[in-house]
């Protein structure tokens, strides 16, 4: 039975060094002492309060939360994704008494491509004081490393990343959630509404579509279980993925929507960051095509009020959070860290308007049964590779360079089937999922 929780096999040290926290704390009595000292020598005394002075924030329990922390941002407020990690930090900070508005506590930075600048943005951060730096994007992942190795007291964490395991660098580290869980429980809402249509006679070929970043475990992880949930309610179901080969593609992902919707796909998935499927979905369907949209990272009503069934999304303040927790309590940080709905960590969005009637049962029971570990997303009997049911899947978690083949980084290889089904984010927390499942066809994989 797969677990929430579970950190990967390999050794992990204590994310901040004491020493470095210590010092902080001891400047900062010596400062509050000579000012103390200095009133007094000149004859001045100050009123006490019930309130203690706010030097840094307060935490919950009335500790001074000592601590700077960065977010490096691929994209901006525009991007879902990178809204999902804003907004989940900001929560987090919230929680932990850190002030997200204070430039003195918390720092983000914008727009940073996934090159140098990532580089740059964790060197600035660092020399601006951050204890601990996040990022939220894959591709800053060697850059964050870079910098990682010159700031050894300075913590970081790159949000999707999958080297932190093998890396050997003890201020590094990864974090990711249970982004299948949610796929799959959107795929059940979809499955209702398929069903549904396929039940009034509008729809007789259940074919999906799904709009995808690039050909990465991570997209193949979450379109895999996408259809395995509308699977769930409709066996019979089949899908095609379209890829844009970019995160973030207004046109593309729009274009790509409309390639798959005019190749007979009733429903558009996806694993891209904006609201160009969606929006081109509504526009289907407003011209009479029958078509719904299931999105990613945010609420997509506003864009697609008629079409939009629901979105998978990740609880990103809930990964922020432990994080920062461990953080600030000098305890150990996984060099892995990856958990699911059972801790609130992933969810779908409000159910849209077009719904099918008994979705919010189906999807309220999908999720009790994951919880409780009844229901194994990738549980093997629910699919085949190549007519096959897959018994035994070895996967080698060394981290090899695409362009030149050479390996960066040694991992241990591990059969990842177990209990009768694919064990996903145990062994590291980003994805590693990728099968290609019997029933699903990718038109282009040029990624």
């Amino acid at each position: 039975m797969m677990t929430v929780d579970k950190v990967i096999p390999y050794p992990v040290c204590i994310n901040v060094k004491e020493d470095f926290r210590m010092k902080k704390r001891i400047l900062a009595l010596l400062l509050t002492l000579a000012m103390a000292l200095s009133l007094t020598a000149c004859g001045g005394q100050e009123e006490t309060s019930d309130t203690p002075a706010d030097e840094g924030g307060e935490t919950s329990q009335g500790e001074t939360a000592d601590i700077k922390v960065g977010l490096i941002c691929v994209h901006d407020q525009n991007s879902g994704y990178d809204v999902a990690h804003i907004d989940g930090l900001t929560a987090a900070c919230e929680a932990l008494g850190i002030d997200p508005t204070d430039t003195n506590q918390v720092v983000f930075k914008y727009n940073v491509a996934e090159n140098q600048a990532c580089y740059d943005a964790a060197v600035d951060l660092a020399e601006q004081g951050c204890d601990i730096i996040f990022s939220d994007s894959y591709g800053h992942q060697p850059y964050m490393l870079q910098a990682a190795r010159e700031y050894e007291d300075i913590t970081f964490v790159s949000c999707t990343g999958d080297q932190a395991g093998v890396s050997g660098l003890d201020n590094f580290k990864n974090i990711f959630p249970y982004t299948y869980e949610s796929r799959y429980v959107s795929g059940v809402v979809a499955g209702m509404k398929l069903k549904e249509l396929m039940d009034a006679g509008t729809v007789t070929d259940p074919k999906v579509g799904y709009v995808g970043a690039y050909p990465y475990a991570e997209v193949v992880c979450g379109y895999t279980a996408f259809l395995l949930g509308i699977q769930s309610i409709v066996p019979e179901a089949y899908m095609e993925v379209q890829y844009t080969n970019s995160w973030f593609d207004l046109a593309g992902e729009a274009e790509a929507a409309n390639t798959l919707m005019a190749r007979g796909c009733v429903i558009i998935g996806q694993h891209a960051d904006s609201t160009g499927a969606p929006s081109a979905v509504q526009d289907a369907l407003e011209k009479g095509t029958v078509a719904y949209s299931v999105g990613y990272n945010i609420d997509m009503l506003s864009v697609a009020p008629d079409a939009a069934l629901t979105s998978a999304q990740n609880n990103w303040s809930v990964l922020y959070q432990a994080t920062l927790e461990k953080f600030m309590a000098g305890e150990e940080i996984p060099a892995d860290y990856a958990t699911g709905h059972a801790n609130n960590a992933v969810m779908i969005s409000t159910l849209g308007k077009s719904y099918a009637e008994g979705t919010q049962e189906a999807v309220d029971a999908a999720w009790a049964a994951i919880d409780d570990g009844s229901l194994k997303v990738f549980d093997t009997s629910k699919f085949t590779v190549g007519g096959q049911t897959v018994t035994e899947y070895e996967v080698n978690f060394s981290i090899i360079d695409f362009e030149s083949g050479d390996v960066v980084f040694e991992g241990p290889t591990e059969n990842v089937i177990s209990d009768g089904a694919f064990q996903e984010s145990v062994y590291r927390s980003a994805p590693y999922f990728d099968l290609r499942i019997d029933g699903i066809t990718e038109l282009n994989n040029n990624g």
